[in-house]
């Protein structure tokens, strides 16, 4: 086939004014170089301003010195398409070996990315950012996604560090809003949710669990149960109850029954031998029914038997021993009855 002509035209659809082949190994399609403008230019008012196709390199290379590689303009569609069949490669993959970016872009959206069923833009980096959003009056990043099972903005951090990281110089780190839903939600195996430094709510607090709970150091924890009630010993903790009316009483241990702690004060998982010990609220509670039956609304007292409350019936020797109110009766024997905690 002949070579066509400088400033070729052609009136055929499938027909390219200008075509460049080279069956040879490693060799340029078309080549084109200019010192101070476009090495290779292509204007089209409807479709591709430039079409490049190889089998083993690239389909449009192009190199400037002092401007840009390869630029491309469309008037009604992308001023460059690039699309790629293998799973590994991407449309347009661009490569900065000095220190600036691989791919910049600028308009309306800077980089738009769609994908059926895979990412729509991915970033990837061995020392720095993946991906980088700047913004001079609007989000740096924004995500939006139609599935409810799914977050606008996802983070993933196989290496054990955080998942998404939100910093501030002079306002908020992290931000979560929802008109209906919820603004911000955390779930993890240790913790939820971190807090360094204050927190303030101007809202209400709900708690689904039951009561309100304070570490103690226990003694001979390999013996405590939750539900088991607590008495102040000679060296700051705590232990078993055993004596009958004993003022010494500190509290139930939580987390029996269906009532879990709440909130849980001076909690450190680095000290050993520690126990949460509910002081307020619904907790399940041992209660020995044996001498008395106990009723709802019946005042309860440390028993003879380890561990376990019992019906107040005598108020003098009562008052400073009773651990709380029964919120179920217990005719006889011994079992675990809820008792709203109040120590008086």
């Amino acid at each position: 086939m002949a070579s066509p002509p400088v400033n070729a035209e052609s009136t055929d659809p499938k027909v390219a004014a200008v075509e460049g082949k080279n069956v040879g190994s490693g060799g340029f399609g078309v080549w084109g170089i200019c010192d101070t403008g476009h090495g290779v230019h292509g204007d089209s008012l409807s479709s591709r301003g430039v079409v490049g196709t190889s089998r083993d390199f690239h389909g449009v290379y192009g190199k400037s010195t002092n401007n840009v590689g390869v630029a491309g303009e469309s008037n009604n569609m992308h001023g460059v398409l690039g699309n790629s069949h293998h799973p590994k490669g991407a449309g347009v993959f661009g490569t900065n070996n000095n220190g600036g970016d691989g791919v910049v872009g600028t308009g309306r959206r800077g980089v738009v990315g769609e994908s059926v069923d895979f990412q729509g833009v991915s970033g990837k980096s061995t020392k720095n950012a993946g991906v980088v959003g700047e913004s001079a009056e609007f989000h740096a990043v924004f995500g939006i996604s139609h599935s409810s099972n799914n977050g606008g903005v996802f983070g993933v951090n196989n290496g054990g560090g955080w998942g998404v990281i939100g910093r501030s110089d002079s306002n908020t780190g992290v931000s979560g809003e929802s008109n209906t839903g919820i603004g911000v939600h955390g779930k993890g195996g240790r913790l939820a949710g971190f807090f360094e430094g204050d927190i303030e709510v101007t809202g209400v607090i709900h708690m689904t669990r039951g009561d309100y709970a304070e570490d103690f150091t226990v003694a001979n924890p390999d013996c405590v149960e939750p539900g088991m009630v607590m008495v102040l010993d000679d060296v700051g903790g705590v232990r078993v109850s055993h004596e009958a009316y004993d003022k010494r009483v500190a509290g139930v241990v939580s987390g029996a029954g269906g009532y879990k702690p709440a909130v849980i004060l001076d909690h450190d998982d680095a000290l050993p031998d520690r126990l949460p010990l509910a002081l307020m609220g619904k907790v399940y509670c041992m209660v020995d029914a044996t001498d008395a039956p106990v009723g709802v609304g019946d005042l309860l007292t440390t028993s003879s038997f380890p561990g376990h409350a019992m019906k107040a019936l005598d108020p003098l020797r009562a008052f400073g021993s009773v651990i709380g109110k029964a919120l179920q009766p217990l005719a006889a024997g011994r079992g675990l009855v809820p008792v709203l905690v109040r120590l008086q």
